[in-house]
């Protein structure tokens, strides 16, 4: 499905942010999938009369079951100076996660140590340091409990692949539809109840403060939490 206005959560001339749907890749794989980074491309090169097509520079990445807010580059400035911002921990990530078990603790802060296997995409954590292991923090807090099922809202401090999947799960909590990482059984549809719901750093040219905020899926299930 190709990308358009309703799509864009922020636009100017060094920076996009698109609302990323469950399902999509941002970047190419082996299945052969029209990544996202392309999508925009052409969206980008469309709404500008750009024949010659766009820039576009990744500046970070969400798994492809995760739906939510993601951000790229428009200029190789802008990519430079978000990836530093990124690697500095200058970046505020928020996420929206359901999980059907109510965690322990209503808050905490969760620390692991994660190795991915590349081979069977599969993250495996541990509670102390091991060889080629890397370090993972969050924090969480639960939000609310709509009818069978618990909001949590998670703070990332590190970005670590299926971080909060494999983290929330460490604590028997794991994101509905994520049968990857504990959840009984996965969604049709492809997509786990994870959801990158704000962004929040220093515009990488105008050093203005920005905020960027996705709207939850429609997709039947979502929308029992928008007003939460």
């Amino acid at each position: 499905m190709p990308i358009t206005d309703k799509d864009i959560l922020f636009e100017d001339n060094h920076l996009i942010a698109i609302n990323k749907r469950a399902g999509d890749i941002v970047q190419v794989d082996e299945t052969g999938d029209e990544p996202l980074d392309e999508q925009v491309k052409k969206y980008i090169a469309q709404k500008y009369n750009k024949p010659n097509g766009a820039f576009l520079g990744v500046v970070h990445r969400l798994d492809r079951p995760v739906s939510g807010v993601i951000l790229f580059a428009k200029t190789s400035k802008a990519l430079e100076r978000m990836n530093a911002a990124f690697k500095n921990r200058e970046v505020k990530k928020t996420y929206w996660a359901v999980t059907k078990n109510k965690p322990e603790n209503e808050s905490g802060t969760l620390i692991h140590w994660l190795i991915k296997n590349p081979q069977k995409n599969v993250v495996t954590y541990y509670k102390s340091e091991v060889q080629g292991s890397q370090r993972a923090e969050l924090s969480y807090r639960l939000l609310s409990k709509v009818g069978d099922y618990y909001l949590i809202e998670v703070d990332p401090l590190t970005g670590r692949s299926h971080q909060i999947r494999v983290q929330l799960s460490s604590m028997g909590c794991p994101i509905v539809g994520d049968n990857k990482y504990g959840y009984p059984r996965g969604s049709r549809k492809g997509s786990i109840c994870l959801h990158a719901r704000r962004l929040q750093f220093l515009h990488p040219v105008k050093k203005e403060p920005v905020n960027i905020f996705a709207k939850l899926p429609i997709d039947g299930f979502w929308e029992r939490f928008e007003n939460i």
